[in-house]
Formats: structure tokens, C-alpha cells, sequence
């Protein structure tokens, strides 16, 4: 099983910004847990803090790989264009953020690609990516 985590807007910064909210792991840190918890996976990484480098990306494995794990950011709230990319690939995608959406800024509160992706996880930490990643081997579809 191959699966591409995508991350979004200021989550290279993860462990320095706001710790309270995010922790204080870099998701490198965290990204070499994942490999050694599920090394029966063949996972990448990948993060941009530029929208159209995002879409790109997911353009460039939607076809191939067996399942996304997106974290867009901030663009989760404002892309269409990054819906329509997901929209537009047959890979299924998996919307995954670190804080609880629900809990912040009302602006937060509404995803625009959720409707484009097969669920969302929230609030969980970085173990909603570890969770996204059982998610996918447990799939009877996939």
C-alpha cells in the first residue's frame, strides 16, 4: 500500500508555532514514527506552504497511490481549487487536521473540502494521521 501525506500552509513550523495547540514534534519527528508503526506501508511526505504546489501534488499521485492523507491548512477553509483537485483524482483522500476545527475561529468551522474527501479527522493531534493511516489498511475498498 503506498499513501502520500500531504500537508498544507504552516506545518512546516510544527514543534516551534503555537504548542499549545499543535505540540511541540516537528512532523519529521513524527513522520519516522509512522514508517517504523506501519513498516508494511510504503509512506511519503510531502509539504508546501504554496496552493498550487499542493494541487500539483495531489495531481501528481491521485492516480497512483492507494490513499492521501491531506492536512491543507489554512486553504482547507478557501480552496476550491484544491477541492476540485481532489475532486478530479480517482485516490481516495482523507482530510486530516491537528487542533480541533470545531473549537477555533468560527471561520475555521467550515471546510471546503470535506465534500470532495471519504471523512475528515479532528481535533486528535498528530495521531489523527496515524488513525488516517489505519483508516486506509482497514478499508475493504482498498
Amino acid at each position: 500500500m503506498k499513501i502520500q501525506i500531504i500537508n498544507g500552509p504552516n506545518l512546516n513550523l510544527l514543534g516551534k508555532r503555537e504548542p499549545e495547540i499543535y505540540g511541540s514534534e516537528t512532523f519529521e519527528d513524527f513522520f519516522e514514527h509512522l514508517q517504523k508503526r506501519f513498516p508494511q506501508v510504503e509512506l511519503h511526505y510531502f509539504q508546501s506552504n504554496v496552493e498550487g504546489e499542493l494541487i500539483s501534488k495531489i495531481h501528481e499521485v491521485g492516480f497512483d497511490y492507494d490513499a492521501i492523507l491531506l492536512n491543507a491548512g489554512g486553504y482547507t477553509h478557501t480552496s476550491v481549487a484544491i477541492s476540485d483537485a481532489i475532486s478530479g483524482v480517482t485516490t481516495p483522500v482523507l482530510e486530516v487536521h491537528i487542533s480541533n476545527i470545531y473549537k477555533r475561529e468560527e471561520f475555521r468551522h467550515k471546510s471546503i473540502i470535506s465534500k470532495s474527501c471519504v471523512g475528515m479527522i479532528s481535533g486528535l493531534g498528530l495521531k489523527g494521521y496515524e488513525l488516517g493511516v489505519m483508516y486506509f489498511l482497514n478499508s475493504p475498498d482498498l
